[in-house]
Parts: C-alpha cells; sequence; structure tokens
C-alpha cells in the first residue's frame, strides 16, 4: 500500500514539474524580419548609369532586429 501511494506521489511531482516547465512563462522577445517586396525587376538602363531601389525591411518582433550582411544577387 505505500508502495502504490509512493510511486502515485513520484509520478504526479514528475507531471508538475514537467507541465511547469512546458506552460511556463515563455519569452517572446524576439525579432522578425517582414520584407514586404523581396524581388524587385530592373528596366535595361544604359551602360553606366546609376540604378537605385530601396527595399523596406520592418521589425514585427519584440526585439531590436539586427542587419549584419546584405547581398546582391
Amino acid at each position: 500500500m505505500k508502495f502504490k501511494i509512493l510511486t502515485l506521489a513520484v509520478i504526479i511531482l514528475i507531471l508538475t514539474i514537467f507541465a511547469a516547465v512546458s506552460f511556463g512563462v515563455q519569452d517572446d522577445s524576439q525579432p522578425s524580419a517582414y520584407f514586404p517586396e523581396t524581388i524587385y525587376k530592373f528596366t535595361p538602363v544604359l551602360d553606366g548609369d546609376k540604378v537605385v531601389h530601396e527595399f523596406v525591411i520592418q521589425n514585427r518582433g519584440n526585439a531590436p532586429l539586427k542587419v549584419d550582411r546584405v547581398k546582391t544577387g
């Protein structure tokens, strides 16, 4: 009888700890980059003409967004 009660108590303790870890307060403070426009098709230009287009990056997260590198394709 004591063994059953002890086993049940251990199982309840394990489940309680698991629930506390799984459903505890989560930190959602992460950056989230959003690009309204990901592709821009340039029109033909003469050799030597300057071509400029600005891509907008929006941070939809809760923490600062840091852009480390930008590469052209």
